[in-house]
């Protein structure tokens, strides 16, 4: 599968688009993470608890959205986006979404 973030892929050509896929993934912060966060917080530097959290975020709503795509019969998906949004307090979602295409070599 073929994601990209931008509205074409280079020697491909769109032959035929299938739709809007997504994913989306909602986590929470966990309260050991929370306390090792704190700690670190008044050192500096990153809070690396909370970079693992978003990556593995990320990549689950990637996932999703390729899942989704490969259901439609896609073989790429283009204009791919993320958005963010604060679901409760300590709870934020993370959504993946794109453009489901079948994409062919240029010859």
């Amino acid at each position: 599968m073929i994601v990209v973030n931008t509205d074409f892929i280079p020697d491909m050509k769109v032959v035929k688009v299938l739709g809007l896929v997504r994913g989306n993934c909602v986590r929470v912060r966990h309260i050991g993470r929370d306390i090792l966060a704190f700690l670190r917080n008044l050192i500096g530097g990153e809070v690396m608890e909370y970079t693992k959290l978003l990556s593995e975020t990320r990549e689950q709503s990637l996932d999703r959205m390729v899942e989704e795509a490969l259901s439609l019969g896609a073989n790429a998906v283009i204009n791919v986006r993320f958005s963010t949004s604060q679901i409760m307090t300590g709870a934020a979602e993370l959504l993946a979404y794109g453009t489901a295409v079948i994409v062919e070599e240029v010859k």
